[in-house]
């Protein structure tokens, strides 16, 4: 098998210090009953497992799987490993005109509408292998019930400690909305960002702008922090010729 590991330190003379890596294609290795399918997904497991890295950036089109292995991983180190108390999920909602506040219902109500691809992604993660459908919403509402799903202005001027927090769509954010969101980050929290630099939304914002290619620039030599980009999708075929043909 191919030598893959993580550089975890490179020394004055350029001597690099590495790790190597967990296989988690392997079906003994699941992660909350998922199985990384390529190898950059192998990668994207071990950082967002690594108790030793603190924040996360995750790069893919839309079927790369980086929503699904974040929660997996989530939920694994919340509710197995009990490393994290609780996931939050937060993103802007763009057009940012639509500012939620006037929206009646609780903050999570009128967040949920942006939050499909959470969604789609629990009912995979909550398939009870021999249930019924009432297992099944049972075991959704569990997993439910430990992810909270948070507007970026419930996030402003709060500390969140020992959670995991998945900001999606991050490529949406403004530089000054990341550095807010990341320094809210208490002890124990670990805060992944997931995004396409390819969908930017927000008008005013470009690839070069965007506060995710930020601040994978500052963390580059952080030894607490790592970027992937995951490059292949395990979407349809149908899906991933949309993707490059329209």
């Amino acid at each position: 098998p191919p030598f893959e590991a993580l550089v975890r330190e490179v020394d004055a003379n350029g001597t690099a210090i590495v790790e190597t890596i967990q296989n988690y294609c392997h079906p003994k290795h699941t992660v909350w009953g998922i199985n990384a399918r390529n190898r950059e997904q192998n990668f994207a497991l071990n950082l967002l497992l690594d108790p030793n890295i603190d924040f996360v950036t995750l790069l893919g089109q839309a079927g790369t799987g980086k929503t699904l292995l974040t929660l997996a991983a989530g939920l694994a180190q919340t509710l197995e490993t009990n490393q994290y108390n609780e996931i939050i999920m937060t993103r802007v909602t763009v057009p940012l005109a639509e500012d939620i506040g006037f929206l009646p219902g609780t903050e999570e109500e009128k967040m949920t509408p942006w939050m499909g691809a959470l969604m789609d992604n629990l009912e995979v993660l909550a398939k009870v292998e021999h249930g019924g459908s009432w297992e099944r919403a049972a075991a959704q509402d569990l997993l439910r019930s430990r992810i909270k799903i948070r507007s970026l202005n419930f996030m402003r001027g709060r500390t969140f400690q020992n959670k995991f927090v998945i900001i999606d769509e991050a490529q949406n954010l403004t530089a000054k909305q990341m550095k807010t969101l990341i320094t809210r980050a208490g002890p124990g929290t670990k805060i992944v960002c997931l995004g396409n630099i390819a969908q930017i939304d927000t008008p005013y914002l470009s690839e070069t702008t965007s506060g995710l290619t930020y601040v994978i620039d500052r963390f580059k030599g952080w030894p607490h922090g790592a970027h992937i980009t995951l490059m292949r999708s395990e979407r349809s075929r149908l899906a991933e010729f949309a993707e490059n043909v329209l």
